[in-house]
């Protein structure tokens, strides 16, 4: 049976969105330094060959729209090149992922590049390029029900289905992490405790030089490199993340410190068909087992990964016990906790180099980097499998299984 292979995984530093390392690249740009820097380690295989170049964009329109794939492709002269952008909000680049290894299963294709890119620097508040507000007006109510139960400090979310009523489809993530909170008794005091976690061990991983091993610099204009992520930050404390005020309710338990900033970042997976691989004489860093994806209300979209993982795990007849570790998007610490308990997987198996509190979530970047991170993880601690997932915006979660080759 064919298997779908990948070759080749690189990912960008991650910079702060408006006043990081990154916020002056163009994001075609960033994105077409990781398709090459991805190619260029593989010289064996000729571009031509490149069935399809698929990119997970969050927010593909303004400087991130006209098919920002297809111009990174052009960018690097790869004119043969066939190219898609792909949006599932968080996971469009594990979208693309998937993408590929159906393509491969089905025979339609040997060679795909899986890339992801986001610039929240350009296209933060006012950098839209004049979008207007499409939100649809049926979901009005609803909107004006987050905003009234934002502001009740006794609210506790329940099902707006199963009062016949319409979700949220546009809630601010925010205020979805706040409902998981209440609703699964996720105290202030926990989720702060993982978000110290995460940046230590993010810290702990530079120190033992795993993020040298992971990142794939990116060249700026003036010839300098960014090597680093800008996060994690180092010596973080209990006392001082406890020390931050909610940010997106008054009575709310979501800070600053205990969910994801807001990032820039590009990611590349380079994937073939195993006996493609086997051609060109290529060692595949690892096997791309199964993938699953769920739904759920978006007003708690944070539990998305809980269904997405079992429908992976069922689809490769494996069990959670069966992964060796698990790249879990921290888009917050409230969502992050109850999915870890919910999976049932031992929190010393998760992010075991930290996560995106630590080192932030450019969206479209997140999927390609996980599996990145993934696989040199798995790599460093001589390891099989890993499982990563993610929550989505707008009620989903999505997951994927790697094995190790080499």
């Amino acid at each position: 049976m064919t298997e779908a292979v990948i070759v080749q995984a690189v990912r960008s530093p991650i910079g702060r969105a408006g006043k990081g390392s990154l916020k002056d690249v163009r994001p075609d740009d960033l994105l077409a330094q990781m398709i090459d820097a991805a190619l260029a380690s593989i010289p064996e295989l000729d571009p031509a060959q490149i069935d399809d170049l698929m990119t997970g964009c969050a927010q593909p329109a303004g400087i991130q729209g006209y098919n920002i794939a297809r111009i990174a492709a052009l960018q690097l002269g790869l004119d043969s090149v066939p190219g898609t952008t792909v949006h599932r909000y968080c996971s469009s680049s594990l979208q693309t992922t998937r993408m590929a290894f159906h393509a491969i299963k089905a025979g339609e294709g040997d060679v795909f590049i899986s890339a992801g890119v986001e610039s929240v620097s350009h296209f933060g508040a006012g950098k839209s390029d004049g979008m207007p507000d499409t939100k649809h007006p049926r979901f009005a109510e609803a909107m004006a029900r987050t905003a009234a139960n934002a502001a009740d400090p006794d609210f506790v979310w329940s099902d707006p289905r199963t009062r016949g009523e319409l979700p949220d489809i546009y809630i601010q993530m925010g205020d979805t992490a706040e409902n998981v909170a209440q609703l699964k008794s996720v105290s202030r005091r926990a989720q702060d405790e993982w978000a110290v976690l995460s940046q230590n061990r993010a810290e702990a991983a530079a120190m033992r030089g795993f993020w040298e091993t992971d990142i794939t610099p990116v060249r700026l204009a003036d010839g300098s490199l960014v090597t680093t992520d800008d996060g994690p930050r180092r010596g973080v404390t209990l006392e001082a993340v406890s020390a931050m005020n909610p940010v997106f309710r008054e009575h709310g338990t979501v800070t600053a410190a205990n969910c994801c900033p807001l990032n820039d970042g590009a990611a590349a997976l380079v994937i073939m068909s195993d006996a493609k691989a086997a051609e060109l004489g290529l060692t595949p860093l690892a096997r791309i087992v199964a993938t699953g994806v769920s739904a759920l209300s978006p007003e708690v979209m944070g539990l998305g990964p809980v269904d997405a993982v079992s429908r992976a795990l069922a689809s490769a007849r494996m069990s959670i016990g069966d992964m060796d570790i698990m790249e879990l998007n921290e888009a917050f610490a409230a969502q992050v906790l109850p999915a870890i308990d919910e999976i049932g997987i031992d929190p010393e198996r998760v992010n075991v180099n930290g996560g995106a509190i630590a080192l932030g979530h450019p969206f479209g970047m997140t999927g390609a980097r996980l599996a990145t991170t993934a696989i040199h993880a798995l790599q460093e601690r001589d390891e099989q499998f890993a499982i990563e997932t993610m929550c989505v915006a707008g009620g989903q979660g999505m997951a994927l299984i790697l094995e190790r080759l080499s």
